[in-house]
């Protein structure tokens, strides 16, 4: 489903050492359309919501909705420097319309 690159885990495990029930908690990543059909994306901390899809990516336990699930299939979760000194989650999904795959130019 989603893939989540060594440096996002690295950082998402940081994060989740720090939560109270980091042992029982998932990171559930959502997907939704909006008007112009961008694919718009939220992360947080969830329990298991009993329908979701539970999987692991380089040890991170994360749970996505079904409803989710096919605008996430071949997403990449990637954490990098932005500009010099600032970093970020960032999606890389060819579900989105957005979405330029590497070497193809354009801004």
């Amino acid at each position: 489903m989603i893939k989540i690159t060594p440096q996002a885990a690295e950082q998402i495990r940081a994060q989740a050492s720090r939560q109270p029930d980091g042992a029982d908690v998932f990171l559930r990543i959502a997907a939704t359309l909006d008007g112009d059909g961008v694919i718009q994306y939220g992360m947080g901390w969830d329990q298991d919501g009993g329908k979701d899809i539970k999987f692991a990516s380089e040890g991170v336990n994360v749970v996505v909705a079904p409803a989710c699930e096919a605008l996430l299939i071949g997403a990449t979760l990637d954490y990098v420097e932005i500009n010099p000194g600032e970093f970020q989650f960032i999606f890389v999904n060819p579900n989105d319309k957005q979405h330029r795959p590497a070497g193809s130019g354009g801004a």
